[in-house]
């Protein structure tokens, strides 16, 4: 018998001096994970909500970001 493992879908952002953050699906939401940071940003009610909260984090001017799933 095999144990399956459920995983939860992964976006990770890339700006233009490499990986910005990440955004898991999670039931509650989508979480946000600036990249270096210790902490969550946040979970957020949808994928929009939670690209527009990474992006805001980024550096002033920043592009937006390319997010690819993983």
């Amino acid at each position: 018998m095999s144990t399956t493992e459920k995983r939860t879908p992964l976006w990770v952002a890339y700006g233009t001096g490499g990986v910005a953050g990440t955004i898991r699906k999670l039931d509650a939401g989508y979480l946000v994970t600036m990249a270096g940071a210790d902490d969550t940003l946040g979970t957020y009610p949808s994928m929009e909500v939670a690209k527009n909260a990474l992006h805001s984090q980024m550096r002033a001017g920043s592009d937006w970001p390319e997010f690819r799933e993983h």
